[in-house]
């Protein structure tokens, strides 16, 4: 048998017959229109479930329900229902407040730090292992920390200043355009007040002054209260209840602010016979 190229080459290539390309034209044909009509019905059944989705069987805000005795579909929440870390059981730190109906005295801790246990997320989840579980009037003074001082002073610019001003006078921005001035915080009704009453004014508002409970978390509102006080303390501290260092700039600034008075020549003319 001969295998060299030559005798392959001289073979004739098998051509298709009539019958036989007919009949592959007639099976692709065939293919293709299935392959769309499987297309087609995909997208007719794809975009049922899109109807279906988008018009879910649901009662939508207001309906009218024949379910239930009154007709509305929309139902109140279950009596206690509480929001997720919004349970709020301590009672001097969420509203400033004793069983008595007495402001509490000083800025209370939050409910995790008095627990010892940290907050999970920025609004403090109180638990049953909370003081106010077992005495509902417990609570513990918030340490002053510079930084909880600044957190304050920087909310009450904010929310505050405009009606209050930077020093707490009640000489406010708009106040200065018209608004009634409210009382400065410098005067001895406010400055013996707890500090339960700030937060309260802050939460449930006074007078003209609105709430601030949806501007302000209950920990800005504490932070607050405790600017407040610093504000107050500036303006009517002792010299002697200040720390020994302190005491001794003030009295090298009043020192030298004698001596410049004493230099400074006076406006007045002498009059006759002096």
């Amino acid at each position: 048998m001969r295998t060299d190229h030559a005798f392959v080459d001289a073979v004739p290539p098998r051509r298709a017959t009539p019958r036989r390309g007919a009949l592959l034209r007639a099976a692709t044909v065939a293919a293709v229109a299935a392959l769309a009509l499987g297309a087609a019905g995909c997208d007719v059944r794809l975009n049922e479930f899109r109807i279906k989705m988008y018009d879910q069987a649901k009662y939508e805000p207001y309906e009218k329900s024949e379910l239930f005795a009154n007709q509305a579909a929309a139902r109140p929440f279950p009596e206690g229902t509480v929001a997720r870390g919004h349970l709020a059981a301590d009672r001097p730190y969420y509203t400033g407040t004793l069983s008595s109906g007495d402001f509490v005295p000083r800025i209370p801790l939050p409910p995790a730090q008095a627990t010892g246990s940290e907050p999970a997320s920025e609004v403090a989840v109180e638990t049953m292992t909370s003081p106010a579980a077992a005495d509902p009037d417990a609570w513990q003074p918030q340490p002053m920390t510079a930084e909880f001082i600044a957190r304050g002073q920087q909310r009450f610019n904010i929310f505050c200043s405009p009606c209050h001003g930077r020093l707490g006078d009640g000489n406010g921005m708009i106040v200065q355009r018209g608004y009634k001035r409210p009382m400065s915080y410098h005067q001895a009704r406010l400055r013996n007040m707890p500090d339960g009453y700030f937060f309260d004014v802050m939460s449930r508002g006074f007078g003209q002054m609105p709430s601030y409970a949806s501007q302000v978390p209950v920990a800005d509102r504490w932070a607050i209260v405790a600017y407040v006080r610093a504000l107050q303390l500036s303006q009517n501290a002792r010299l002697a209840e200040l720390p020994a260092e302190v005491q001794r700039v003030a009295d090298d600034a009043l020192a030298a602010a004698d001596d410049n008075s004493d230099q400074e020549p006076s406006d007045q003319e002498p009059r006759d016979g002096e």
